[in-house]
């Protein structure tokens, strides 16, 4: 499993670092320089409000499928029919839902027309996920790492095509931005359709009331884990663009977002690792087999990747955003100086919360993720008047860093993971030296692209120093890894 999990992770990391940062620096940034902070602060807090209620689309039904289909191959023929009746059924609650809750929210006519397009993209976007998690499940990894970047890389030649040829007539508009998304969306939800379809043997829709009503109770405790850990992780745009009056709620909405994207792009990569841990480690823990080793290996891969990101990023906050942005610059990198620090906890979350999703430990995930929303609402409702992005930012950090420790004691007590006191002492000094690096290379006086490069490069070979990856070991695994068929 741990070669196997090598392996496939290299895949996945290759196409995505191939695609995404490309999407996000390239295209999107681009397209909010042209736009606007304002113009992409209205478009960015209605994305987050439509992520809001996505729970309602899948009904933790993405993770059930997910765990069950790699525990149980022949569920796929047996559940897939049913669960897309069932889907197509929650998608127009979802969207009556969240169109009701935009008008409650107060907003005109223009914010609920974009709502209304950003639901349908989620709905897509969430049909792509439940049929990934059907490939995923199957242990079908390369064919899912297909998928994973199909979607961005029609992205990028559509938007890519209005920004930089004469076919947009020198202009851009938001609301291009959305369509682009909805097309490249319902492309890859038709690939992957036709591929799950190919896999399981479906023939017709049918809809089976009792069926229905026992995935939904079975996937019930993955929907209100998903639901609140919504709220912890999208409602600070929003929040931002409702409790600051006027058109500056937008403009904080769309700094804030200046800020966020390198994060969410780091957090995209880390979100890889779920993809892959979620199967095998319920795969490896119905067959009681130790999970241990790719525990602490994929743990300690994001852990001194993040530590390195955040304390060589941070640093350099301006630069960065003086490099990325045309205004609002200074702004932006207060918030990023901050908000990059999520990053670590962010982290520790999919590897740990992968682990006790897959154990099935959802009562105790939703407790913390119950503690989480609240905390986090309470921190913005004080921050946010006071501070504005800055205050999300910190809310968000201190929400993240809470439940991940949270997180990271249930999963010690439960599955009765020993602590390793030598391992946990190099991690402490390798997160302090990694830091001081940093620091220092800030008044080294060298050009501050070296100097962060130097501090990046300085945290990943302190890793190999310390003794926390092992150079002879990762290789090993991976020149002894098979390749792995498409299993079925």
């Amino acid at each position: 499993m741990q070669r196997k999990f090598i392996t496939n992770l290299a895949l996945l990391l290759f196409l995505n670092l191939l695609v995404k940062p490309f999407w996000i620096f390239g295209i999107d940034r681009s397209v909010q320089n042209l736009v606007g902070a304002e113009e992409y602060g209205f478009y960015f807090s209605l994305l987050n409000f439509s992520f809001l209620f996505n729970i309602l689309l899948d009904f933790g039904i993405t993770n059930f499928n997910n765990r069950n289909i790699a525990r149980h191959h022949q569920l796929l023929q047996k559940h897939f029919s049913g669960i897309l009746s069932l889907r197509i059924i929650l998608a127009v609650v979802y969207l009556i839902i969240t169109l009701s809750v935009g008008l409650a929210a107060g907003y005109d006519g223009r914010q609920m027309l974009f709502l209304g397009v950003l639901a349908g993209n989620q709905f897509l976007a969430s049909l792509i996920l439940y049929l990934r998690s059907n490939i995923s499940g199957l242990l079908m990894f390369r064919t899912d790492s297909l998928i994973s970047v199909l979607d961005r890389g029609l992205m990028i030649l559509i938007c890519g095509l209005l920004l930089w040829t004469n076919l947009g007539g020198g202009e851009f508009h938001i609301s291009w931005f959305v369509l682009a998304q909805t097309a490249a969306y319902l492309f890859t939800a038709l690939v992957a359709l036709l591929i799950v379809i190919r896999k399981s043997g479906f023939r017709r829709m049918q809809w089976n009331p009792v069926f229905s009503r026992m995935i939904l109770k079975q996937s019930f405790p993955f929907a209100v884990l998903f639901l609140l850990m919504s709220f912890y992780n999208r409602i600070d745009s929003v929040l931002l663009e409702r409790l600051i009056p006027g058109i500056e709620g937008a403009r904080a909405s769309g700094i804030y977002a200046l800020a966020f994207r390198l994060l969410d792009a780091a957090s995209q990569i880390a979100f890889l690792f779920a993809v892959l841990l979620l199967p095998l480690f319920s795969r490896m823990l119905r067959r009681k087999e130790p999970v241990n080793e790719i525990l602490r290996l994929s743990f300690t891969l994001l852990f001194t990747s993040g530590i390195a990101l955040a304390a060589s990023t941070s640093f350099f906050s301006y630069e960065l955003m003086d490099l990325f942005y045309h205004e609002h610059v200074a702004e932006s990198a207060g918030v990023f100086q901050i908000l990059i620090w999520c990053f670590v906890p962010i982290a520790t979350t999919y590897v740990f919360g992968t682990l006790l999703t897959a154990n099935g430990n959802l009562l105790q995930l939703n407790v913390m993720a119950a503690v989480g929303m609240l905390l986090n609402l309470a921190l913005n409702f004080i921050l946010i008047p006071r501070f504005q992005a800055l205050g999300a930012a910190t809310a968000s950090l201190i929400t993240q860093g809470i439940t991940a420790g949270i997180q990271l004691w249930i999963a010690v007590r439960i599955l009765r993971i020993r602590a390793d006191y030598a391992y946990l002492l190099r991690l402490f000094l390798y997160a302090g030296l990694t830091v001081l690096i940093a620091w220092g290379m800030r008044f080294s006086g060298l050009p501050w692209g070296y100097a962060m490069g130097l501090a990046m490069l300085s945290g990943v070979v302190l890793a190999f120093v310390l003794g926390l990856i092992r150079p002879r070991a990762l290789w090993l695994i991976v020149r002894a890894g098979r390749e792995v068929g498409e299993e079925v």
